[in-house]
């Protein structure tokens, strides 16, 4: 007989069938891919928040994972404002294609010869602002240089975002590691920059490595999604 799928976790109901396929392996994946949940090292709103950062990424997108997040987060105490900050991490984390593409779209060009068009002198106060306090991060120069208008609209929306205190320093970092440690961005500058301000904010090495097992643990979406498909064609064969 099928068992109830676990209440917390990364798992759906194909956790069900999994188990009625393979046992053996289901109990031993069920068992790793919970156990942030169970370890008690992160609190469980955290945890959650953490689920959602994960699946609402704009480079993961998973619809049933950031509803199940969300319905746990709910659950676990956490506020609309508290998910919202979430999401809205999750969309502007997509500044990594001009910190990954800018850089090399001026080595290229430079190879080429070719000079960015002169563009009119612009005020960036968000830009300013975030030197200013030392926020700037010299990633962003070269998506600056290339088009500073642009790089103040994207700067006043994540600015807003990060200084808005609905999460600790300590929690916003520890959400941002998982954002970029998380197997569908990899982004390796962004994972270093953001352990190093999750330490210096009073994390843990505990609290970090929970929320690296976090990202592995959502490998399972791999079964949530290919389980149920399997069984649909096998009951159409």
């Amino acid at each position: 007989m099928p068992t109830e799928p676990t209440t917390s976790g990364p798992w759906d109901d194909a956790v069900n069938q999994l188990r009625e396929w393979d046992p053996k392996w289901a109990d031993a994946c069920v068992k790793m891919s919970t156990n942030p949940w169970t370890s008690g090292v992160l609190p469980r709103k955290l945890v959650e928040l953490i689920g959602v950062a994960i699946n609402a990424a704009c480079t993961n997108l998973n619809p049933n994972g950031t509803r199940r997040h969300i319905r746990a987060a709910l659950d676990a105490g956490a506020t609309r404002d508290e998910i919202l900050f979430v999401l809205k991490c999750a969309s502007v984390m997509s500044i990594h294609s001009c910190s990954l593409g800018a850089p090399i779209l001026l080595e290229e060009a430079k190879v080429a010869g070719k000079q960015p068009a002169p563009k009119p002198a612009a005020a960036t106060p968000a830009c300013d602002k975030m030197k200013a306090i030392g926020q700037w991060n010299t990633a962003w120069d070269p998506f600056y240089q290339l088009d500073p208008l642009w790089t103040d609209q994207f700067m006043a929306t994540g600015a807003g975002i990060y200084g808005s205190g609905v999460l600790s320093a300590k929690d916003t970092e520890l959400l941002s590691i998982a954002f970029d440690a998380s197997y569908t961005h990899m982004y390796a500058p962004g994972t270093r920059r953001h352990i190093h301000n999750a330490l210096a904010a009073g994390a843990t090495m505990e609290e970090i490595m929970e929320v690296l097992k976090l990202c592995v643990a959502q490998g399972v979406q791999a079964c949530n999604l290919g389980v149920p498909i399997l069984a649909e064609e096998l009951d159409r064969k």
